[in-house]
């Protein structure tokens, strides 16, 4: 499981909780047992080793000899607490005597000195004291072992101290901490199995539903879930359900609609083809008629006539570019690629449209690459007419291939005109985009532009772009070499191998190759 899973996150809380719940029960408990231990201990030790000093020590005369402390701390060690005993006293000398139940287990020495002082300590009597001396105690620990030490004094009799070993009731308490030691990993493991199950439970349902919205985004838009329970993820999966079948509904009159703009833009075109033809030849001889010698049309409509070629041309450009966008839309645009001189193809395209004055070709000879020349040629022609006519001249192009097995073919495309407004670069590439609102009708049918990226996208590639450092505007074409890998079959286009703008059949360049460039 990653770190980062629910699942995994949802064990490490219960387990947490679970190890604190435990470690927090095993400390209060091992705390009042422990105190519980002690203290009973503590309390039985002390109230026989005062019973004792009563009944024992507070019988010796004032000045005992050896003798008689040895045999009184022997009896009071007999008790049901064994704990060892030390009595101190003055014989008739003044001198001190002791007497001792273990000589060698229990010495003056083993007494801490601020016990000794307390206890030997004379308090005043009063009507709430009415003993002048009291009883003391306090644990140690010698050698790792714990001990219980206490102290009193008889008024006018012998001083006496106890000594008992804690050691059982260490060792008992170190059993209730194995003991819940035990307990609370045995909790954290429960805890931990008890959260595997749960966010098995929990998560089947989120796993389920986390699977449907990957597959309703990659467009399986008829998956849905099973649903059962009334509980919160049960709502969950039916608001999952609900909101895939309105947006397959959605998605379906989408698609309907939009395969009927398309049939209705594909069959507009192909009807207006007909139309056109006639007109397109009857404006053919209108032209030959104003180019004539002999003046056969009349001067004052001689503008109309003009005005009628000019649109009529327009129209079949703008027939023609719809036709082509309307394979790019279908998916049936293929390319036919051949091996060509990326040089001459670029003097081919300048040279039929008679631009070789006006635009500046910085290209070696020999660089062969594998492309569709046709679509080539298309994207040449949009993107030079589009300097052209938009930007300014001198026009530069210059050709460069980037190293690599995948290597790249850089074309770039520079004018020198005012540029592109920052606005308007990211929409150079739209349909029918105008830069400027106050002239929305231009030569061009605002198509030029977004053909020429649908063909470098046809190849694999792209265009962009930007404003030169130097001044003007600079597209940039990026294909690959070898767009081979890319050429599949079906519809070959052979009815769009017109030129997409008009112009391959305009040696004279005086038609606009790049339609709907950027309007300044």
């Amino acid at each position: 499981m990653r770190f980062t899973s629910l699942r995994l996150r949802l064990v490490v809380v219960f387990a947490l909780v679970a190890l604190t719940a435990a470690v927090s029960a095993s400390g209060i408990a091992y705390w009042l047992n422990r105190e519980a231990v002690l203290t009973r201990t503590q309390d039985s030790t002390l109230s026989d080793f005062q019973q004792e000093m009563q009944n024992r020590a507070a019988v010796l005369p004032e000045h005992p000899t050896q003798g008689e402390l040895q045999h009184a701390a022997n009896l009071m060690a007999d008790s049901s607490q064994h704990f060892s005993v030390l009595l101190i006293g003055t014989d008739e000398n003044g001198r001190e005597v002791v007497g001792n139940s273990d000589l060698d287990a229990f010495t003056v020495a083993d007494v801490p000195r601020s016990l000794r002082d307390a206890v030997t300590e004379k308090q005043p009597v009063t009507g709430k004291n009415r003993d002048a001396y009291h009883l003391y105690w306090q644990r140690t620990t010698q050698d790792g072992t714990p001990y219980l030490v206490g102290g009193a004094k008889v008024a006018g009799g012998p001083t006496g101290y106890l000594l008992k070993s804690l050691e059982p009731e260490a060792k008992d308490l170190n059993s209730l901490a194995w003991s819940l030691g035990i307990a609370t990993a045995l909790a954290l493991i429960g805890s931990a199995l008890l959260a595997q199950a749960a966010s098995t439970t929990v998560l089947k349902p989120v796993h389920r539903l986390g699977i449907a919205a990957r597959r309703l985004g990659e467009g399986k838009l008829d998956t849905r879930l099973s649903v059962s329970g009334t509980d919160e993820l049960a709502e969950l999966s039916r608001t999952f359900n609900k909101t895939a079948e309105n947006l397959e509904k959605k998605v379906a009159d989408m698609s309907a609609r939009d395969e009927a703009s398309r049939r209705f833009v594909a069959d507009m075109s192909h009807e207006l083809r007909t139309p056109l033809t006639a007109i397109t030849a009857v404006t053919e001889v209108l032209e030959e008629e104003l180019d004539a010698e002999t003046g056969s049309v009349d001067p004052m409509i001689e503008p109309a006539v003009r005005l009628v070629v000019s649109e009529t041309r327009r129209l079949n450009d703008l027939v023609e570019n719809l036709m082509e966008v309307t394979r790019f839309d279908a998916g049936t645009a293929r390319l036919v690629v051949d091996t060509v001189d990326i040089a001459d193809q670029i003097t081919a395209c300048i040279d039929a449209r008679a631009w070789l004055d006006a635009v500046e070709l910085d290209a070696e000879r020999g660089n062969l690459v594998r492309l569709d020349p046709r679509r080539l040629d298309v994207i040449l022609a949009n993107l030079i007419g589009n300097a052209l006519k938009h930007g300014g001249s001198p026009v530069r192009v210059s050709v460069t291939t980037e190293p690599g097995q995948d290597g790249q073919l850089v074309i770039a495309v520079r004018d020198h005109g005012p540029g592109i407004p920052e606005d308007v670069l990211p929409h150079v590439f739209d349909r029918f985009y105008k830069a400027s609102a106050s002239r929305p009708r231009s030569e061009g049918s605002g198509l030029g532009l977004s053909i020429a990226q649908e063909n470098a996208h046809v190849h694999g590639g792209g265009i962009t772009a930007a404003n030169s450092p130097e001044g003007g505007a600079v597209f940039t074409l990026r294909l690959p070499v070898d767009a081979a890998p890319l050429q599949g079959g079906g519809d070959s286009d052979s009815d769009s191998y017109a030129d997409d703008t008009g112009a391959a059949d305009e040696p004279g360049g005086a038609k606009d190759s790049r339609e709907g460039g950027v309007v300044t």
